[in-house]
């Protein structure tokens, strides 16, 4: 556990993680981008993919925590073929710009390189600007986009993957 004068991070799952992690992505994305109750519904649906899978060896959680709630989230999920995907990331809108998010993607490239995956990915939808752009600066880069009207509203997916020379 890492801990600063304003937050904590824990690489560890609690009780009631799974559960604040969907409400913390339905909360942020329904204020900032007006998702509906399909996102919130998808993200507990793929928790429990995740929950169901979870391999301490090979997956690995980010647990940010402020005053003992969670204001942020990242995790490495193991794939077939000895891949890794990035999934999840989010933090609270009054604790970005402190340099939370890049140090968790730095963690979870550390995470990567120690546990020899042979690659990566990410989904994401365009209009996350400041995440794209992390996920540039830690080497991947967007291979494809699709139009859906997933959860009920138009956007556009995108599809990242980890490019190491």
């Amino acid at each position: 556990m890492q801990q600063s004068a304003e937050f904590l991070i824990r690489n560890t799952l609690e009780p009631g993680d799974l559960g604040q992690v969907a409400a913390l992505h339905g909360k942020v994305y329904s204020e900032e981008y007006d998702f509906g109750l399909g996102f919130e519904a998808y993200v507990m649906e793929s928790l429990l993919e995740f929950y169901c899978a979870y391999d301490l060896e090979k997956d690995r959680v980010w647990v940010v925590e402020h005053e003992g709630r969670m204001v942020g989230f990242v995790l490495l999920m193991h794939r077939p073929s000895n891949r890794a995907q990035l999934r999840y990331f989010i933090l609270a809108k009054e604790f970005r710009g402190r340099g939370i998010g890049s140090r968790l993607m730095k963690e979870w490239m550390e995470f990567y390189t120690e546990r020899n995956y042979g690659g990566a990915y990410l989904y994401t939808t365009s209009g996350l600007d400041a995440a794209a752009s992390l996920y540039e600066r830690m080497g991947f880069r967007k291979i494809s986009e699709m139009k859906s009207r997933n959860f009920g509203m138009s956007m556009l997916e995108q599809y990242y993957e980890l490019v190491t020379p």
